[in-house]
């Protein structure tokens, strides 16, 4: 009985086993690319709502939007999609201030842009269209505040003014340093806060978290801009008083 060629026995398991070890390789190389492309889990404090950082998915989210989940560590995002969002200037959270009273903080703000009367130089510029009277932005909310105001300051690009006023005063709407627009812009959030309970129930929620914009804001904002800060201030004077 002839013998079996013991060496080409050797040959035919040895290239089983190479290939075997490829495939094992390559199987594990793609494991690590899936780990290292998958986003990295952040601890978050369990003393605050898990849903703050409930992550939701960027297919369908505008492009402006910040996630949830996008926070750094300690940070959280005040996020229109639960009740942080009512820390936002888009919120409706009606208040007064000064004996008027605005829907929000974005009407608040917006209203600056518009004429205070048919004498106020902004109302008697030839050419110009005003969309919204002043009144009717103090009571606006949202993006259709914020779409006020927009119209409002391609008005003034064509004016060529950089300024806005309150109660008669004129005042630069984009100091390089925090101005006048900065302090009534705090005034006005102070006044929201203190007459929304829910607001200032929410604020103190955040406990020590880094409060973070849910949109994405420009570089070297002006002061005012900046209402992340400003809400740190106010929360940090409340928590001082309780």
């Amino acid at each position: 009985m002839p013998q079996e060629p013991f060496g080409q026995d050797v040959i035919i398991i040895t290239k089983s086993h190479f290939f075997f070890l490829l495939i094992l390789m390559a199987l594990c190389c793609s494991s690590r690319r899936e780990e290292a492309s998958a986003p990295k889990q952040i601890p978050r404090d369990a003393h605050y709502p898990a849903h703050w950082w409930t992550p939701v998915s960027r297919e369908g989210a505008p492009d402006w939007e910040i996630l949830p989940q996008e926070a750094g560590p300690g940070e959280v995002i005040l996020s229109k999609r639960h009740e942080l969002g009512l820390l936002s200037n888009f919120a409706a959270t009606p208040f007064t201030f000064r004996g008027k009273r605005y829907a929000s903080g974005e009407g608040f703000w917006q209203m600056m842009l518009y004429p205070e009367g048919a004498d106020d130089s902004r109302a008697r510029f030839p050419g110009l269209h005003w969309a919204y009277s002043r009144e009717q932005v103090a009571q606006l909310i949202s993006f259709e505040a914020k779409k006020a105001g927009t119209l409002a300051e391609e008005n003034m690009k064509r004016m060529g003014i950089s300024w806005v006023t309150f109660e008669g005063r004129r005042m630069e709407y984009r100091p390089a340093t925090p101005g006048e627009h900065y302090e009534l812009i705090v005034a006005a959030t102070w006044e929201k806060v203190r007459q929304n309970p829910k607001v200032k129930k929410v604020l103190l929620a955040t406990g020590n978290l880094i409060l973070k914009p849910d949109h994405h804001q420009e570089p070297n904002a002006p002061a005012a801009w900046r209402y992340c800060e400003i809400l740190t201030g106010i929360r940090s004077q409340l928590q001082r008083q309780n």
